[in-house]
Parts: C-alpha cells; structure tokens; sequence
C-alpha cells in the first residue's frame, strides 16, 4: 500500500491515535476531521480567488467561522447514516464489518465532497454560484451534458475527475489505515449511543434557537455568490434534489394548457390587455407608468400582519378584537374585499412583495431556481435607488426567508438577534418590540436621505399567542387565545402608527397594512373562500380616504404601491393597478392544499387534481360555498386555468425577473 514511513501513514498513525479514545465510533470522527479540513481548504481557496467580492462583503473571518458550521450540519447528516446502525453491527463479534462499513461510507462521503468541491470554481464561473440544482437538473439530457462539458470545458473536466480520483485513493487508504478500532463492551456502547445520538443531532440543528439551521440562515450579504462560498457544493447540491421532489407537484395535475394559450388569456385582463410585452424571452415584463405623477418619488413601508384574517375584523364581518385597524381604516384606502393567495406566510410573502401568483407546488419563497434573480419589489426599487431592508422580530431564517429577501434585492435584514426586546416569545419579539425597532430603523433610513423601502413582518399572533401583560383588556378569559393575540397586536400596530404618524418622514411615506393570510383556514367547503379573506389599508402621505368594494387579491397590491409613491415601473407582475380607475370587475386566486379557486364577484371556478372543473356560488355574507351541479363555462375554465399555471412557466423559465 505504502511504506511505514510515508506521508500518509504517518498521518494515518496521528488520526488513528487522536481519535482512539471513540472506540467504535472512531471512523466517524475520523470522517468529521477529514471532511472538515477538505471543506474549509476548499472554502478558503474559493475565497482567496474571489477575494474582490469577498473583501467588498467585509466578513472574510465570519465566512470562515459560519463555513466551518454549514459543514458540521452536512457532516452530520453522513454521520447519521451510520450511527442509526451502531447499535446493531459495533459489537466485537461484528467489528470486522462494522470497520469495513465505516471505511466504505467515509470514503464515499469524502469522495462525494471531493467532487463537488473540485466542481465548484468551473460552476461559479459558468452561473456565479456554487453547485445547486442544476448540477443534477441537466443530468436528464446526458448525451447533450457530456458533449458539452467535454467540447467546452475538457480541461476542467480532466482536471477535477482526475484530482477527485487521486485524492480519492490516498483518502481511502488513509481512513483504512487509520481505521483500527477499540471495541467497546456491549453495555458501554449502549448506554453512550443516546448521547453520541444527541451530539450528532445538535450538531446538525446547528443552534438551541426556536428553529434549526438552514441555507438561508448563512445569507449574510446581499451578494449572493458570497453567500454561497459560505455553505459547501455537496449540501448546495443536496438541497437543490430536494427542491426538485417539492417541486413534482406542479400546476400540470390540473390539466395542460398551451403556453401561447395561457400567455394569451393572462394578458387578455382588462388591466393588462393595452401594455405593451416587447420581451419573448421575459413574457410578462411590461412597462407600468404611475397613476400619480410624483417629482420625487415616496417611500414605502409594508406592515406584513402575521394571521390577522377578516375573521378578527368586525367591519369586515369578523370579532371585534382590532379597534385600532378599525380606527385606522377611514384614514386611507380600505379594502373591503381583500383575499390572500393561500393559507402560509410565504404565500403572502410571494404575493405581496414579489406579486407572484400560488401554485400548488411550494412558495418561491422556498423554491430553488427562485433564490436570486427573482423579481420582488425590493429588486425593483433598489434599482431606483431604493434602500431595501427587511425587519421581523424572529429569526429570519425561518422559511427560508433570509435566503429569498438577501438574493432578490433586500439590501439589509434585521431580525431578533439586532433587537433588545423587553418581552421574548417562541416566535421571537413582542410586536411592541418589533415596531419599536422598525420605528428606529425608518429613522436611520430618513437620515440618509434616500427613498426608502421596508417590509415589517410581525409574529406575536401565533401560537401558542405570547404577549406582555397589561397592554390590553382581555377579549376571552384566558390570556393565551387567538382572539387576545390579535387584539395585542393591534394595539401594537395602533402604537406603531401614532408614532410614525409623528415622524418626519410621514408626509413622504407611502404605508400598507396587510395580513400573509388568516388564522387556521378550515372549513368543510373544497374550498373555504371566507377564510381567505382579509383585510388591507393603505396609509400615510397624500393618501385619501376611500373605500376598495371591488374584489382584489393580494398580487394586485404591488402594482398599486408602485403608482402611489410615483414608480414608472417594469416588472413582470400580472396583478391590477387599483390606483387606475376601472370599471373592470376584481378577481382573487386561492390555493387551498391539492385545489385552486378562481373567484369572479359570487362565481368560483374551481380546479381539483384528476377531475373536471366545478362551479361554486360564494355568499360573503354567510361564507358558504355552495358546490352546485353546474360546471364553469369553457372561458372561465381557461381564465382559472391560465393563472395557476402562469407562475410555473415562468419559474420553470427563470423568466420572472427584470432585465439584465
């Protein structure tokens, strides 16, 4: 193999006696040791050639420090493989074969990181981001790949296979070599597994915060290949495979419909029918001028209510637990027939900043290909000149959200860890103590003197409903209800608005109140439209007061804002400018699990997987949806058919994005 006095079997007798103390588990650590040394080798290298973009992100040392932790994560995961088994093959009558599997697995894993690594630097070159989905995505035209690859990219190819081989081999034979192993005596090796157990599962979840570690919680930069030198390629790529199986559940398990055709019906809406669509390779950009003109356009200050449905709105029909929404509404626009895309944050989140219409398959919010490049208004506006942040009082790495926010045009986040709230939740920070740092942030933005945008997401109205004592009269006996929890936040939102109301930059600042969707959207309907609807304010500025009684969806918002604070916009966006007056009749898109409603007025063109189209009658009054025998007109089939599967053709496209 080598001889005694090799590099390599000198180093295979130092790991060998670093790591006798595991016993069994001692290949285990062994592959941490290997693995992490290959990883933050590989991670300095791509940073010392990308040292330009690194030194612009000022954080070479916390790459380093938060590299070495996305590692740990992975290397966790390859330890778990083996450690399920433990129990049953480290025993000294199996410690042959318990050496050999350890031996086999720790090679594989090292040589998997190998590869991926040595592929990384041709990747970045080719798509500025380290290997993710569309390492295995291409994979499906291998004859087209190879030529590829080996006519346009030989030498990288030979290079990496090759090293990848090398390297390979001498890593195999330095685990082998060091590989010996102190069995341990069934008892010990038993009551130690629960603890290694744990160790490992600590080590994966990265953090004792409410929510484990995940991609996004590594987004640190608006520079999203720098963020990618932070994570490893094998987890990147890992992650991509993932997404792919969420995404198998696509708009197709309606039907199909040509793209010509559902191009042509989306385009067909009254708002949109007189824009021009000069891009075929970005279909839906088109360019938006501004209902008001404006010499110097405003700022704009989103309020993203976490569950607060009309369910909790008197006017609207609701409990009356938001006085201070009530008070509010005959301030400024009030939308009387407001209806959420879905029944998730991140359906909100995908409508309301970035416009985007739902599918059945998960929010862009989440989805891979969506993770830079995406239009979103943050994108949009910091291409105006716009100081874009993002301000939530939990962790924001929840959903994914950092990842989405810091790749599509978010310049700045701010969540729990720059606050110092005086009252904690599961879910992070009071909404008092959101608003409060919100309220300093705007402050800090007014102060540079630049338009602004900021998108405030709160969260004390989620279970199990934690709020400060004394803020307000109790609506139900017990304090932790939902009722009490949407009354504390909004009189959270009512403090937060009295003050900004007295701050400079009220008279310049376009502001909008809306929820991400109600609270527990049940109900025994297909789907249950009444819990889609919300409620939605827009304030602040020059804004008039006024009632919306036609039917809006969430995706309309956007466009809306943009007219209001003076934005001639190009954005692919199909939603409806309410700042244009119209006499065309609203719609709203509903996605509800397996099925998707397109309300018109009472009508409901009802989509289900595998079967043929319903049509349902919605009385808002009552919420009943009443699923009659009539079945839906051909032309309402294809308008409810032609928006649900919009947003796959375009993600699947990467064509809902603005021009380079």
């Amino acid at each position: 193999m080598f001889n005694d006095h090799s590099p390599l079997q000198r180093a295979a007798a130092r790991l060998r006696a670093a790591t006798a103390f595991a016993g069994p588990y001692a290949s285990l650590l062994q592959m941490l040791l290997v693995g992490l040394v290959l990883l933050s080798l590989s991670r300095i290298g791509l940073m010392a050639w990308q040292w330009e973009r690194v030194r612009a992100a000022g954080i070479p040392g916390q790459m380093l420090l938060q590299g070495v932790r996305a590692d740990l994560i992975l290397l966790g995961y390859f330890e778990a493989v083996l450690l399920v088994l433990a129990p049953l093959l480290a025993h000294r009558v199996t410690a042959a074969l318990w050496r050999r599997l350890n031996v086999a697995w720790a090679t594989l894993a090292v040589v998997f990181i190998l590869f991926m690594e040595f592929s990384t630097p041709q990747f970045i070159m080719q798509y500025d981001v380290r290997p993710n989905r569309l390492f295995v995505e291409y994979l499906s035209d291998p004859v087209e790949v190879a030529a590829t690859l080996w006519n346009g990219f030989r030498i990288a190819v030979i290079l990496g296979v090759g090293g990848t081989i090398v390297l390979g081999v001498a890593l195999y034979r330095l685990l082998r070599a060091a590989s010996v192993q102190h069995q341990w005596s069934t008892g010990k090796l038993l009551w130690t597994w629960p603890l290694i157990v744990l160790a490992v599962f600590m080590q994966i979840r990265s953090t004792t915060a409410h929510r484990p570690a995940n991609a996004a919680l590594f987004a640190l930069t608006g520079d999203a290949m720098v963020n990618a030198l932070i994570i490893n390629s094998p987890w990147s790529v890992l992650q991509g495979v993932a997404s792919m199986v969420e995404e198998t559940k696509s708009s197709e398990i309606y039907g199909n419909m040509a793209r010509e055709r559902v191009l042509a019906e989306v385009k067909a809406a009254p708002w949109l029918r007189d824009y021009q669509f000069p891009r075929a390779d970005l279909p839906t950009l088109h360019r938006q001028p501004s209902a008001i003109h404006r010499d110097k356009p405003l700022n704009l200050v989103i309020v993203l209510e976490e569950s607060l449905g009309a369910t909790f709105v008197q006017s609207l029909g609701g409990l009356p637990v938001t006085p201070e929404l009530e008070k509010l509404k005959g301030e400024g626009w009030w939308f009387e027939q407001l209806y959420a895309t879905g029944t998730r944050s991140v359906r909100g989140i995908e409508a309301v900043v970035a416009g985007n219409a739902p599918t059945p398959a998960r929010s862009v919010v989440k989805l891979s290909l969506a993770q830079s490049g995406f239009y979103t208004l943050a994108a949009g506006l910091a291409q105006q000149g716009y100081q874009t942040e993002f301000v939530y009082g939990g962790e924001a790495h929840f959903d994914n959200m950092r990842g989405f926010f810091t790749g599509n045009g978010f310049q700045n986040i701010v969540d729990r860890k720059q606050m110092k709230p005086k009252f904690v939740g599961s879910w992070g920070a009071s909404d008092e103590d959101l608003f409060d740092k919100a309220l300093e942030r705007l402050g800090t933005l007014h102060a540079a003197n630049k338009p602004f945008f900021s998108l405030i997401f709160t969260s004390s109205n989620h279970e199990p409903f934690e709020f400060p004592d004394g803020r307000i009269a109790l609506h139900d006996p017990d304090k932790q209800t939902v009722n009490n929890a949407v009354k504390y936040a909004d009189y959270a939102l009512g403090r937060f608005i009295a003050q900004a109301r007295q701050q400079a930059y009220w008279q310049d600042t376009v502001f909008l109140i809306v929820a991400d969707h109600d609270n527990r959207v049940y109900g025994n309907s297909l789907v249950p439209i009444k819990k889609f609807h919300i409620p939605g304010l827009i304030l602040g500025a020059d804004i008039k007061p006024k009632r919306i009684a036609t039917m809006a969806s969430q995706i309309d918002l956007a466009p809306t804002l943009l007219s209001l604070i003076g934005i001639d916009s190009e954005h692919p966006m199909i939603g409806r400018d309410l700042a244009r007056e119209t006499d065309a009749p609203g719609r709203a898109l509903l996605q509800f699990n397996d099925y998707f409603a397109y309300l018109e007025g009472r009508d409901a063109t009802i989509l289900r997987p595998g079967k043929s189209p319903l049509q349902a009658r919605y009385d808002q009054a009552t919420g009943n949806v009443d699923v009659g025998t009539a079945t839906p007109t051909q032309a309402q089939v294809d308008r409810a058919m032609a928006h649900v599967m919009l947003p796959s053709l375009l993600y699947r496209e990467r064509s809902y994005r603005l021009p380079e």
